[in-house]
């Protein structure tokens, strides 16, 4: 990749397919949710688990980001290794060796913070049977009906949360929920709602109310500015959103502001074996494909169908050799189909490189 830095992606050095990063949409959406976060009274710790790239986890810091967000101990000790001084895993926290990990780096490191979620007194006892001479934060999750982890009534979390206080080895930190489940606007001021009464019942100093906030984050900012508690928003995919499955359901579709794809692939095409039918050298292992399949930037071209290394494609005028450039739906699972992705300027000329760590 450094061997083309400075030159065109169509100039002969790149190899197809790629994914391509832009580099204007990707500062765009970073400064666009710092500022949403700032004028709403919360603060951003990003979900990394959509990029795990060091590059990107540097600009989200320096725009004022709180910490990263990860989704396991194997992501916090990879986030921790870009240099991050705070980490919140949205997760509860079980396995032995994770927990091993986190006891030794917060020994090691007493500026360290890590936090987690725990919904059961099970797993406040995994984690104090692990602690370390600093013991572990956690935030009790509260959960939904039909949802995935989290307690389901308030008097099972509050019971949780008292349990934790009176625990060894473990320190309530807060509340944490996760709202991106649930189907409509109603539903989740409904929750919110309980996650407030969560926190106002849980009586620990300054405490932290962690919420998801990629679908949800304008009813976020609107029904928790008067909590009394540090807001944590945990969105993620808003650093480079998409062409599918986000664009349909962005915040910004409701209110002023706009967040810009910033991911791209381009493939050529490799056959053109029936008329109107030709086959990319794209499939499954190049772009995302559970949440949507990619998006077509060549008016005329229809996906029909992905598979391992090809999409087949309804299209009349293909030849072999084309390039044609797709955009995606569902960054979580784009990312980790690469380790190096160009960053291009807005004539594709190649100005950097992220690079994942999966």
């Amino acid at each position: 990749m450094p061997a083309i830095l400075g030159q065109s992606v169509f100039d002969g050095g790149l190899e197809f397919p790629a994914m391509v990063v832009h580099r204007d949409a990707l500062e765009h959406n970073v400064s666009t949710m710092a500022a949403f976060v700032r004028d709403h009274g919360m603060e951003l710790a990003p979900h990394a688990k959509t990029h795990m790239s060091a590059e990107i986890a540097a600009l989200q810091l320096e725009a004022g980001a709180w910490g990263l967000t990860v989704a396991t101990a194997r992501q916090a000790a990879t986030v921790r290794g870009f240099g991050v001084g705070r980490i919140l895993v949205a997760n509860q926290v079980v396995d032995p060796a994770g927990l091993a990990w986190a006891a030794r780096e917060l020994e090691r490191d007493p500026g360290f913070e890590f936090l987690s979620f725990a919904d059961s007194r099970a797993g406040i006892d995994i984690l104090a049977a692990h602690a370390g001479a600093r013991p572990f934060r956690v935030l009790v999750e509260l959960g939904h009906e039909g949802g995935r982890a989290g307690c389901r009534r308030l008097d099972e979390l509050l019971e949780v949360a008292s349990y934790a206080q009176a625990t060894p080895g473990v320190e309530l930190a807060g509340v944490a929920g996760y709202e991106g489940g649930l189907r409509s606007g109603d539903e989740v001021r409904k929750f919110l709602h309980a996650l407030q009464e969560a926190v106002e019942h849980v009586r620990v100093k300054n405490p932290i109310l962690s919420v998801g906030g990629s679908q949800w984050f304008d009813v976020i900012g609107r029904e928790l500015v008067a909590a009394q508690a540090r807001v944590l928003l945990r969105s993620g995919a808003y650093v480079t959103h998409d062409d599918g499955y986000y664009r349909e359901r962005t915040p910004f579709n409701r209110m002023e502001g706009e967040l810009r794809p910033a991911l791209e692939v381009w493939a050529h095409v490799l056959s053109v074996p029936e008329p109107g039918l030709a086959i990319v050298g794209m499939g499954k292992r190049d772009a995302p494909y559970d949440e949507g399949l990619p998006i077509p930037r060549r008016g005329g071209v229809t996906i029909m169908k992905m598979q391992d290394q090809h999409t087949v494609v309804r299209a009349t005028g293909l030849k072999p050799g084309d390039l044609l450039a797709f955009g995606i739906s569902h960054p979580c699972t784009a990312f980790d189909k690469w380790r190096v992705l160009p960053l291009v300027d807005r004539d594709y000329r190649v100005v950097g490189t992220i690079s994942t760590n999966f």
